[in-house]
C-alpha cells in the first residue's frame, strides 16, 4: 500500500518497465488493465476510475477507450492513439501527450497541470473546463487568447504574477486589443512593485476600452492609472506613510475595485 491505493507490480511489456498506481473498478476493469500493460493494445476498452501513475504507455493504442476520472498522472503517453477516447474528469498531471492523436477525445473537467502536449493533435477534441495551468507546447487550437488569459488570472489567483505576466503576453501577442489582458497585466505589475510597467499598461488599456465603448472597463482602468499615479508622488515626496492623508487606504480599495472586475470578465 502506498498513499492509500495498492501498489501493482512491475510488468515487463515491450521489453519495457512498466509501473503505476492501479484501482480497477470492477473485474472486466481489471481484465482491461492487464491488456493494456502487456500489450498496449486496449481499443474501446473500460479504463474509468483506474489508477495508471508513471505508467510507460508510449505508443499504446486507446482508441475509443473509456478513460473516464482515470489517474494517468506522469504516465508516458507520447505517441499514443487515444483518438475518441473518453477523458472527462480524468487526472492527467504531469503526463506527457507529445505527438498523441487526440482527435475527437473527450477531456471535459480533465486535469492537464503540467502537461506536456507538444505536437499533440487536438482537432475536434472537447476541452470544456480543462485545466491547463502550466502546460508546454499548447497545440493551437487550446492556446486561444481567451485560454491563455484564463490561465494568467489562475496565476494571479495562485499569487504566480511573473507567471500571469507570461500569460498575458503571449494573449497580447496573439490578440494585441485584448484590453482585458492588459488591465490584468497591469495589476500583476503594480503587486510586483513596477509602478511604471504597471501604469503604462493601465493607460493602454484606458485607450482600447474607450476604443472599444467598454464603460465599466475605461472607469476601472482610468481609476488603477489614477491610483498608480498618486502612489508614485507619493514616494516622490518621500512620504514614508501613506496613511496620513488616506491615500494607501484609497488606492488599495481601487486595486480590489479593479481586481473584481477582470476576473469577472474571465471569457
Amino acid at each position: 500500500m502506498k498513499n492509500g491505493l495498492p501498489f501493482v507490480p512491475a510488468v515487463l511489456a515491450f521489453g519495457v518497465i512498466t509501473t503505476g498506481f492501479v484501482l480497477p473498478a470492477n473485474a472486466e476493469n481489471h481484465e482491461h488493465v492487464q491488456q493494456l500493460l502487456q500489450t498496449r493494445h486496449c481499443s474501446s476498452c473500460d479504463l474509468s476510475r483506474v489508477g495508471l501513475v508513471y505508467s510507460n504507455l508510449a505508443d499504446a493504442d486507446l482508441s475509443q477507450a473509456n478513460l473516464s476520472q482515470a489517474n494517468l498522472s506522469r504516465a508516458n503517453l507520447t505517441g499514443a492513439n487515444l483518438s475518441g477516447a473518453n477523458l472527462t474528469g480524468a487526472t492527467l498531471v504531469h503526463v506527457n501527450l507529445s505527438g498523441a492523436d487526440l482527435t475527437g477525445a473527450d477531456l471535459r473537467g480533465a486535469d492537464l497541470r503540467g502537461a506536456i502536449l507538444t505536437g499533440a493533435n487536438v482537432a475536434g477534441a472537447r476541452l470544456d473546463e480543462v485545466n491547463l495551468l502550466g502546460a508546454v507546447g499548447l497545440p493551437r487550437e487550446v492556446a486561444t487568447p481567451e485560454q491563455l488569459y484564463r490561465l494568467g488570472l489562475a496565476e494571479v489567483d495562485r499569487g504566480h504574477y511573473r507567471g500571469a505576466i507570461d500569460q498575458f503576453n503571449q494573449v497580447l501577442q496573439l490578440d494585441p486589443s485584448f484590453a482585458h489582458a492588459y488591465l490584468a497585466r497591469g495589476i500583476a505589475w503594480f503587486q510586483l512593485g513596477e509602478r511604471s510597467a504597471a501604469l503604462e499598461d493601465a493607460r493602454q488599456a484606458e485607450q482600447l476600452y474607450l476604443a472599444q465603448t467598454n464603460e465599466d472597463g475605461y472607469r476601472i482602468a482610468n481609476q488603477l492609472s489614477q491610483g498608480i499615479v498618486a502612489i508614485q508622488e507619493v514616494h516622490e515626496k518621500q512620504q514614508e506613510q501613506m496613511q496620513g492623508n488616506g491615500i494607501g487606504t484609497s488606492i488599495l480599495n481601487l486595486l480590489g475595485v479593479a481586481a473584481s472586475l477582470f476576473l469577472r470578465f474571465g471569457l
